[in-house]
């Protein structure tokens, strides 16, 4: 029962995700001044970082290994993830702000103070051969999620529920960036949306993995726990909080704290209603 949770949330997380992205870009969200792309960004972030210091970290630190060890971990976690972004697996990178740019570009593209030069370089880079590289990184991404997921479900189900919930946000902006830079490079739009797909169903795939691989290794629980919300930070502040650093106005700025908070807050209520359930 409980990998069947586990399949079932990894598949909502992997692919509801880009398919929520789709029914996003068909209707104008994620690139307009209501529910833009900064505003999804700001969720995600918030719900990241609420999902790992609220719930991950604390139910490790619950176990009997010791804290001393459960820091270095994190640590070793941060570098880890680190590398993986230095080999475009875990982060992804400039076609992403690339894509942002483009859709946020009347309202926003005065306020970016980063190189256009160079990312203009980048993102004509990424048209040209980058989907294969965007579908290896999502795919090694979507694995190592559901990995983490499953981790999450066996320490706790409403855990799992909550780190599922925060994938699922965390990947929305990411398969906007990804589709709208995919289908750039090909005519079919539905070829871009069936790819991201695919490599979103590799989170059921990592599920599966991560369950049967920490039934065998119960001493693991909490040094997995403690990587996955290595993962989630790293995600959170060297991914999702740098796009969100602009020059804006006063408004734009509280409207950016504000969804911050609403991630925070969608974490917290799932987590108490899932523990009702």
């Amino acid at each position: 029962m409980l990998l069947v949770a586990i399949i079932c949330a990894t598949l909502a997380a992997g692919i509801g995700s880009v398919w929520i992205a789709a029914l996003l870009m068909k209707f104008g969200l994620g690139s307009g001044n209501r529910v833009g792309t900064q505003h999804l960004l700001s969720l995600a972030a918030g719900a990241l970082l609420a999902t790992a210091f609220m719930h991950l970290l604390p139910e490790a630190f619950e176990g009997d290994v010791h804290a001393h060890e459960l820091f270095a971990i994190l640590l070793v976690g941060l570098v880890f993830f680190f590398l993986l972004d230095k080999a475009e697996l875990w982060h992804h990178g400039h076609e992403h702000n690339d894509a942002h740019r483009h859709a946020d570009a009347p309202d926003h593209a005065h306020h970016d103070h980063g190189p256009a030069p160079g990312h203009s370089h980048d993102h004509a880079h990424g048209r040209k051969g980058g989907g294969w590289s965007i579908l290896t990184g999502d795919s090694v991404h979507c694995f190592g999620d559901g990995v983490l997921i499953a981790s999450a479900f066996l320490a706790d189900v409403r855990l799992g529920i909550v780190a599922a919930v925060s994938v699922l946000a965390h990947e929305v902006p990411h398969h906007i960036g990804d589709l709208v830079v995919m289908s750039q490079g090909s005519v079919d739009r539905r070829a871009a949306l069936i790819k991201v797909s695919l490599a979103g169903a590799l989170t059921a795939l990592g599920g599966m993995a991560g369950y049967f691989l920490l039934n065998h290794l119960h001493g693991g629980l909490a040094y997995l726990l403690v990587i996955a919300s290595s993962s989630f930070i790293y995600v959170a502040l060297a991914d999702l909080i740098p796009q969100l650093q602009k020059r804006l106005s006063a408004a734009q700025t509280a409207a950016q704290v504000g969804w911050l908070v609403a991630g925070i807050v969608l974490v917290t209520l799932v987590s108490q209603l899932a523990h009702v359930h």
